[in-house]
């Protein structure tokens, strides 16, 4: 059965050509940093996201566990806002791998204050309090929204007047920039020190992100890869995929924001159903219902019965999300399907 999946931008199928490149791609040991398409990925990524040196790993969790790792030291804090896939979506990593803690300044969707950040930067001159080892930023966000230039130019300039370094979790890099109206990526990343982005998701590689930054952060992001246990062999055959997405994938996003929209607008019709039509701004729409919690413990098994795979209620809310699997056809089947449900009692 051909399902239409709308549970995340992760559930991408490889496109013909990642796969054609992956049969094709000549490789080596990355361990010994002589696999020449994963050099090629990396020498390509840094270039296209304006850094020094870039580094291939498994996931963006581990990416960015690797900024952690490479930028702060153990008792240090971390500036994040609270709704952040670090603090809110990596298993408590922060805590466990790296050793720090986090510190929360005012945010509305992810967007920080800016004189909040400047409040939370702490240096080591009292023994009582973590001192601010990074600053993250994330763009896209989690909760659907867009980061204004602006706001990540101030939070970077404060940062950076204290000596604090910024890493930019840029899991839908690419998402944030069409969304912008952005071409050149490296808009974005210039207020940045290392940044990490998905080359899954949207991009369609079956596995994979980049953390990009200066030579020596990244010198040691290698050395907290291997110590994850992300020193990978011939790997060569992934890194062909990341290049078809880095090269091919970005420039088609904005259709999936477009179909995104378009669901929000068949949803917002739906009685019951409302919409948060201002943090539909990517791929993602998320809504909450009038659904009592027995009904909505039957969507996804409803929703399955019918062909369509759907997340259940999270923190209130519901999330579907568009993607390059997903056609306006599918978003008008689940919509329909989404408005039968509503009906029944």
């Amino acid at each position: 059965m051909q399902f239409i999946d709308l549970r995340s931008d992760t559930v991408t199928q490889p496109t013909q050509a990642m796969r054609d490149a992956m049969c094709r791609a000549v490789v080596g040991d990355d361990v010994f940093e002589d696999d020449p398409t994963v050099k090629e990925l990396e020498a390509y990524a840094a270039q296209r996201l304006g850094k020094e040196a870039a580094l291939f790993v498994t996931s963006g969790m581990q990416g960015n566990t690797c900024a952690l790792l490479a930028h702060t030291r153990r008792g240090d804090c971390v500036v994040i806002a609270p709704t952040a896939h670090i603090a809110a979506h990596e298993a408590g990593s922060y805590g466990q791998l790296a050793g720090v803690s986090l510190r929360f300044p005012e945010s509305v969707n992810g967007v920080m204050d800016p004189a909040s950040v400047r409040a939370c930067l702490t240096d080591d001159s009292d023994v009582q309090v973590a001192p601010a080892g990074l600053v993250v930023m994330e763009n896209a966000h989690s909760t659907g929204s867009v980061l204004p230039l602006d706001n990540m130019r101030a939070v970077f300039e404060i940062a950076h007047t204290q000596g604090v370094p910024v890493h930019l979790d840029g899991a839908r890099l690419f998402n944030a920039a069409a969304a912008l109206g952005i071409a050149d990526v490296r808009e974005l990343t210039q207020y940045c020190d290392t940044v990490m982005c998905c080359l899954s998701k949207g991009l369609c590689a079956p596995v994979g992100s980049i953390l990009a930054g200066p030579k020596d952060v990244i010198w040691r992001a290698r050395r907290a890869r291997r110590i994850l246990g992300g020193g990978l062999r011939q790997v060569g055959f992934l890194a062909a995929a990341g290049m078809v997405a880095l090269r091919d994938m970005t420039g088609r996003l904005s259709e999936d924001h477009e179909n995104a929209k378009y669901l929000g607008e068949l949803l917002s019709a739906v009685d019951g159903v409302h919409v948060f039509a201002e943090r539909t701004q990517i791929d993602m729409v998320f809504f909450t219902t009038d659904w009592d919690a027995e009904k909505a413990s039957r969507y996804p098994a409803w929703m399955l019965g019918r062909g369509i795979k759907v997340t259940g209620c999270m923190d209130g809310e519901y999330r579907m999300v568009c993607h390059h699997d997903i056609t306006r056809a599918a978003c008008q089947t689940a919509a329909e399907a989404i408005r039968a449900f509503a009906a029944e009692g």
